[in-house]
């Protein structure tokens, strides 16, 4: 039994090194369909749009992509800015809100005092206040983007495309194994860093990121079908000699 089960791996495994030994060298060649990669690339990404176009347009685009390197270096410099405190420094948001609510009234009160010694009369220091169409704004953009993305997941849990609920599964699983690597906050700033960064290097070096991607999809694919055809195929065929042997 033991024999049969060490000869079975070792053809499986065997079979596995050589599809993809056999493969490698063809790297350069793999194509999907007659064309040129950059027009293959370009259905793969979406058509002719524009990185500007699939990012949603507008503002948002413009700081990620650094139309305006002002806005984009101080977004990026502020959350770099509370990470640091929170992560490097270990600060509590409770701690660092007290400090910013004592800093504002310091300064209020030092406005005040020096501002009626000097003018001989009270000085009207002007109210903060937020507009409430800020707060209900905020609540409503959240709540929209919370809905679609809970009408996203019903959509793939009762919808027939096996594939793609095994990738949002596959996805999950790979948040939960990050989450227990590093904390929430450090996702998020990840995830801002990497918003702010990748979409610019891929608008700078598209052609050849397109390029490299379908080479290397190419390859996977083409990799897929040489294991599934002689490795794969033979894996039932293993099963049924040991049981046989047994």
């Amino acid at each position: 039994m033991p024999e049969h089960s060490e000869n079975a791996t070792a053809n499986i495994m065997g079979s596995i090194v050589d599809a993809i030994a056999d493969n490698l060298p063809k790297q350069k060649s793999v194509r999907f369909e007659e064309g040129s990669i950059s027009d293959q690339a370009k259905r793969l990404f979406g058509g002719q749009k524009s990185v500007h176009h699939i990012l949603g347009g507008g503002k948002s685009a413009d700081v990620l992509l650094w139309r305006n390197k002002k806005i984009s270096s101080s977004a990026l410099a502020v959350a770099t800015a509370v990470w640091v405190f929170f992560e490097w420094l270990d600060y509590h948001f409770l701690t660092i809100a007290c400090f910013v609510l004592v800093l504002g009234m310091v300064v209020q009160f030092a406005w005040s005092t020096f501002a009626g010694m000097l003018n001989g009369s009270p000085s009207n220091i002007p109210r903060v206040e937020l507009p409430d169409e800020m707060f209900a704004n905020i609540g409503a953009a959240i709540g929209t983007q919370v809905n679609k993305f809970l009408g996203t997941l019903q959509d793939v849990s009762c919808g027939r495309d096996l594939k793609q609920f095994l990738l949002v599964i596959a996805g999950f699983f790979a948040a939960a194994i990050i989450g227990s690597w590093c904390n929430l906050l450090t996702v998020i700033y990840i995830g801002f860093v990497c918003a702010h960064t990748l979409p610019v290097l891929y608008e700078k070096n598209q052609e050849k990121v397109d390029e490299f991607l379908y080479d290397t999809l190419g390859l996977l694919q083409n990799q897929y079908q040489k294991l599934d055809k002689g490795v794969l195929g033979k894996v039932p065929k293993g099963i049924i000699k040991l049981k046989k042997s047994d």
